[in-house]
């Protein structure tokens, strides 16, 4: 199944049928369309710097306010 499939590649064997590479990237343009939704205006997204250009309280919500691990 696809659970087997996902553990098999992080543990450097064959690739995934979904991608690693493809899904993180799917999953921070998902992940910026929420953070959109939740400010006001239109936003500008500096790719190079990882963060919003023009909104403070956007790159404000780049970063969970808690420590993980």
């Amino acid at each position: 199944g696809h659970y087997q499939d996902s553990i098999r590649a992080a543990k450097g064997g064959d690739p995934a049928a979904s991608n690693f590479k493809v899904a993180v990237q799917f999953v921070a343009w998902l992940l910026l369309g929420v953070i959109a939704q939740r400010v006001e205006g239109k936003l500008e997204w500096d790719a190079e710097k990882g963060l919003f250009s023009n909104n403070k309280d956007a790159n404000k919500l780049l970063k969970p306010p808690f420590k993980i691990g």
